[in-house]
């Protein structure tokens, strides 16, 4: 198992149970439930307040919301990225999930798949995604970039 250590803010408390605030030492984080499969962390996406996630070399991911670690019910797993108010998810085929705020705001715990939101089909292979505070942004494999989310303060570009 990856070993862990984690200092600083602490605030939800996320990850540290009964460890409030500014945790001063070094402190080593171990996931509940562990198992054989969530042996090798592949990647650790964090932001803002929203969340928490590992993504495990078998391509499957753990969420921390709050205290309690959350399977996330998506196969073959290639990224993870977590802003502010949303997370996206990228699979091994290219699909892209999403949850959020700014996202999907009438189910803030639903991942909803985006993949479609792209019209263009030659332009359906998602190679790379990242959270911004209030935006996600895809980049296909013909170099275009796509964004979703908020444009309040011009994110996706132009500000209307």
């Amino acid at each position: 198992m990856n070993d862990i250590f984690f200092v600083g803010f602490n605030q939800y408390p996320k990850l540290i149970k009964n460890k409030k605030w500014l945790i001063k030492k070094r402190t080593q984080f171990k996931f509940e439930n562990e198992n054989e499969n969530q042996k090798q962390i592949k990647q650790i996406s964090s932001s803002g307040r929203f969340s928490t996630i590992f993504l495990f070399e078998n391509g499957k991911a753990i969420e921390y919301l709050n205290e309690n670690p959350e399977k996330i019910e998506i196969e073959n797993i290639q990224k993870v990225t977590v802003g502010f108010r949303n997370e996206a998810i990228l699979t091994i085929e290219g699909n892209v999930f999403t949850k959020g705020e700014d996202i999907n705001p009438k189910n803030l715990n639903e991942f909803i798949n985006i993949s479609s939101l792209i019209e263009d089909t030659n332009d359906r292979i998602i190679e790379d995604i990242v959270s911004g505070d209030n935006s996600i942004y895809l980049l296909t494999s013909n170099q275009n970039v796509y964004g979703i989310g908020s444009n309040e303060y011009a994110q996706l570009g132009f500000r209307f």
